[in-house]
């Protein structure tokens, strides 16, 4: 009888895994060689001729001084042991020697000097490039890519690309190296030249079956790194969830399995990487003996100088050092084009929110937000709005409730022009959003989010983070949300620094920090999105005293959930399944006697407490939104 049974208690369930963390879906990343890849990072080279064309030449220079080198070494050895030298002394060859050695130190300082500059320039206006891009392009392609594989492509992709352009450079002088000591070899004795040239077509083909294993195992490499990296951004922006579900052990275990997977990888493609060396060294150790074996005899029947097979030998050692270097440079090669293709899938992504080349700027006029007829989706086979229209007019303050998934925030994103809309219109001012300027129209709305982005700084530089404001217009904005009395009970006051997102204030308190900062924009239009969602009764009676403030003399679209919060709005549009299902006053809704009087009525005081629908997005997932 197990020992379970004897003491009555049950054997431990086994551990069910109920989620999953980050993705296990591979990238399709690897090329070996993509002309079009190198075409997109010349246009990155092409504006430093100087450091480009200066590293090359440096680069040949120091190959030149090189390959003398032994050919002086020979020459002395001569001297010494035989006397004859072709006329030099001894001293004449040590002066020759040291200024050869002294133009190899110089050139071969200043080609790593120009190449790493050069690297570090064209990573600059990489990184540079994909943050301006990845500001631009549309929020549909940020819902549906997974954060920690851009994160990946920004951070592990770029470094792999610098550490190829940093070492680049000198493949073209291991070419060189390689070329002039085969003519060397050939010039100074063409039968040991050849018998020792015998060894390449055994290296060709090593390689040529080494190739395909080594492109399946670095891709596989890279792909398990975005995966780890991938699950290891999301538990971190998650941690405050796994730390109130206790889900610290379960995903531990699952991010063991990625990293582990990655371990294993990394490990395999380091060691495919390292194989060619041993082969290298053995074909090395094949062709010294053929020259001992070869070039020995000829010493011995004086057919060949102790110099020259001295020359000969340092010749040989060094044929082999650019054959591994050009082996590592070709991995580090792949790796780059590898990272070269997602850097460049990233720079490819469309905007596709962009200024028509006859946009308008939207005008300081009062103006009114109008819906046309508008059917909208994430995913256009799944409309999330269906045939809505509605007008807003100047200074008017509507309220847009609904069940959750009805479409609000949709609604909010579309005058936004966060996204496009699939049929009809959104009008601002009376033109459509589309024939505005992005910049205007950014400028004539402000907007407040549900859960506020604090940035990294003061709040002081929080609250002017979308203005050029004056500190005195900061505190007027803070007063009017009724924030300035919580800041100067703040050690630092508007000097004080937040943490990570404003970790280090209340919910209540960034809401209204972000409150002031719509509004020392002096924005037309304010578009509040559940604002006050997170803030206590105590903090939402002091922001709506204030709202009735902020609205006057604005056009304001507002979504709320608490009833209390929208009944004064001139207006209110009940959505429903992405449709309007009523719209009016407070009191006129209520004689209605539909879903708003219902809801009104009902003990549950909030549209999210109704049974709602969520909305299918366009990457396949399942998310809600309001």
């Amino acid at each position: 009888m197990s020992n379970s049974t004897t003491t009555g208690e049950a054997a431990p369930r086994p551990h069910r895994r109920n989620a999953n963390l980050g993705t296990a879906d591979a990238e399709e990343i690897f090329a070996s060689f993509d002309t079009r890849v190198v075409r997109r990072f010349y246009a990155f080279l092409k504006p430093h001729p100087l450091f480009l064309i200066g590293a090359q030449v440096s680069v040949l220079l120091s190959a030149a001084s090189q390959l003398a080198l032994p050919l002086m070494i020979g020459r002395a050895v001569s001297v010494a042991t035989s006397g004859r030298g072709g006329g030099h002394r001894i001293e004449w060859v040590a002066l020759e020697f040291m200024a050869a050695v002294a133009a190899f130190t110089l050139t071969s300082l200043l080609s790593q000097w120009m190449s790493i500059r050069l690297a570090q320039t064209v990573i600059f206006d990489v990184r540079r490039a994909m943050f301006d891009h990845l500001q631009s392009i549309s929020l549909s392609f940020l819902d549906k890519t997974h954060v920690g594989r851009v994160m990946s492509r920004l951070q592990g992709d770029v470094n792999a690309l610098q550490e190829f352009l940093e070492s680049s450079t000198s493949t073209l002088g291991d070419f060189a190296m390689l070329i002039g000591i085969v003519f060397l070899l050939v010039a100074m004795n063409w039968k040991l030249g050849l018998l020792t040239l015998l060894v390449l077509p055994v290296l060709i083909g090593v390689r040529a079956v080494w190739l395909p294993y080594s492109k399946i195992t670095f891709r596989r490499a890279r792909d398990a790194s975005s995966i780890a990296n991938g699950a290891l951004a999301e538990n971190i922006n998650g941690i405050r969830t796994v730390q109130e579900t206790r889900r610290e052990a379960m995903n531990f275990e699952l991010y063991e399995e990625k990293a582990r997977g990655n371990l294993n990888a990394q490990v395999e493609s380091a060691l495919l990487a390292q194989m060619m060396t041993p082969v290298v060294y053995v074909l090395t150790g094949f062709a010294m003996a053929v020259i001992v074996v070869v070039g020995g005899g000829q010493v011995l029947n004086a057919q060949l100088q102790v110099g020259a097979m001295v020359a000969y030998v340092i010749y040989v050692q060094k044929f082999f050092e650019p054959v591994r270097s050009l082996s590592m440079q070709y991995t580090a090669m792949q790796r780059a084009m590898a990272a070269g293709y997602r850097i460049v899938e990233v720079l490819d992504v469309p905007v596709t929110i962009t200024d028509k080349p006859d946009a308008i700027v939207l005008d300081q006029a009062e103006p009114g937000i109008e819906f046309d007829h508008v059917t909208f989706g994430y995913d256009p086979a799944r409309p999330v709005l269906r045939d809505v229209s509605f007008h807003v007019r100047p200074r008017q303050v509507v309220a847009l409730v609904g069940p959750t998934g009805s479409g609000k925030t949709s609604i909010i994103s579309l005058v936004c022009r966060f996204y496009e809309v699939g049929e009809g219109a959104v009008r601002v001012g009376g033109l459509d959003v589309r024939d505005v300027t992005l910049q205007s129209l950014g400028a004539t709305i402000g907007m407040v989010l549900q859960e506020p982005f604090l940035f990294t700084g003061t709040i002081e530089e929080n609250i002017r983070y979308a203005s050029d404001a004056t500190h005195d217009q900061v505190v007027a904005a803070a007063k009017a949300v009724r924030a300035h009395d919580f800041i100067m009970r703040l050690s630092q006051g508007y000097a004080t620094p937040l943490g990570q997102r404003g970790r280090n204030l209340s919910g209540g308190q960034r809401q209204l920090i972000s409150f002031a900062r719509a509004l020392v924009i002096d924005p037309q239009i304010l578009m509040l999105d559940e604002a006050t969602a997170n803030i206590d009764s105590f903090t939402e009676l002091e922001i709506q005293r204030a709202l009735k403030v902020l609205f006057a003399g604005r056009t304001c679209l507002v979504i709320a959930h608490r009833l209390a919060t929208v009944r004064d709005a001139d207006d209110i549009i009940v959505l429903q399944r992405g449709a309007i299902v009523e719209q009016g006053p407070h009191d006129v809704l209520m004689r209605n006697g539909g879903l708003y009087a219902d809801l009104y009525a009902s003990s549950h005081g909030s549209f999210d407490d109704m049974p709602g629908e969520g909305e299918t997005r366009a990457d396949g997932g399942f998310a809600l939104r309001t």
